[in-house]
């Protein structure tokens, strides 16, 4: 003989239930993503998938600047006189290649140091002979760069060109490597936050549930039924929610995602489209709707059971 259960059960205990006598599910049909809880964990899960996708984004735009940059040095030649300036810097080229540990060494051109400047001078002002522009030679080293390798570049390169300037590339970027840091945090804490207010959700719909079916809890457990037959039908019927909402966030993330992306991608900039995500990065954010069922079905499994035991 199967339980019937009252009509006035809502969905949240009427999806499922196990026959205490034969063990057969009686299924009470309900519409899906009836109620506001598979509404707000779509929500949910979009801005989570937003905020990984931006945390992920910053995390390869580091990396590869930081793999770009790590081995890299530029030696700024600062001088008013514009022969002695092509001289030292050529002196400097020629020196950078004969050392050991330089895998390369080249001379930037003019047009394109000229180019490099004009959005801060403007074009006349960039092409303008009687504003002295320095000399750029950008060498590429085999190891990273650290402290006292840079000192013996520097020393090395001065006894040819005095007026030189070398500099690691990478500690140009240091502020902008501590911005990213703290953005990747900011989106690491987002999430956090976000999965923080689904559980939230989640403790309040089950809880409403219990209180507006407390005289029909209180008959099964009268049958026969115990507190993990109880919580598992909360589970289950949380985990169809859960799973509609968050396909649905997916979907709506994902937009907002590649949305965001072209338009990121139209500015050219180099640090930008170091951030591309990849194939890797796609499949975390994709995993993130199966993350906040788990989330979910957990999360009402422990509210249900506990106050089940608090009721009875």
């Amino acid at each position: 003989m199967a339980l019937k259960l009252p009509s006035m059960m809502p969905g949240a205990l009427a999806r499922g239930w196990r026959s205490l006598s034969g063990g057969d599910a009686l299924l009470v049909q309900q519409g899906r993503l009836a109620g506001p809880m598979p509404w707000v964990i779509a929500i949910m899960v979009a801005l989570t998938v937003i905020a990984a996708a931006a945390g992920l984004a910053l995390a390869n735009t580091a990396r590869n600047a930081a793999d770009e940059l790590s081995g890299g040095i530029t030696v700024q030649v600062i001088e008013a006189n514009p022969a002695e300036r092509e001289r030292q810097a050529q002196a400097a080229l020629r020196v950078l290649r004969e050392t050991p540990g330089v895998v390369s060494a080249k001379a930037v051109s003019q047009a394109e140091v000229e180019r490099l400047i004009e959005p801060w001078l403007g074009t006349r002002a960039a092409g303008d002979e009687d504003i002295p522009v320095p000399a750029l030679v950008d060498a590429r080293l085999r190891d990273p760069v650290d402290g006292e390798m840079l000192g013996a570049m520097r020393r090395l390169v001065r006894q040819v060109a005095p007026a030189a300037r070398v500099d690691a590339q990478s500690s140009w970027l240091g502020p902008v490597f501590g911005a990213i840091d703290s953005l990747q945090w900011l989106a690491l804490a987002l999430v956090g936050l976000l999965a923080a207010a689904t559980c939230a959700a989640v403790l309040l719909a089950v809880r409403t549930a219990l209180g507006s079916n407390r005289d029909t809890i209180e008959i099964v457990h009268l049958l026969g039924g115990t507190d993990v037959q109880i919580a598992r039908i909360f589970q289950r019927s949380v985990a169809f929610d859960a799973a509609g909402g968050g396909a649905l966030g997916l979907a709506l993330g994902l937009v907002a995602v590649l949305f965001l992306g072209q338009r990121f991608a139209g500015l050219g900039a180099g640090l930008v489209s170091a951030g591309a995500l990849g194939w890797q990065d796609w499949l975390l954010l994709a995993l993130i709707p199966i993350a906040g069922v788990c989330l979910a079905m957990v999360t009402a499994r422990l509210a249900v059971v506990r106050a089940l035991r608090r009721m009875l």
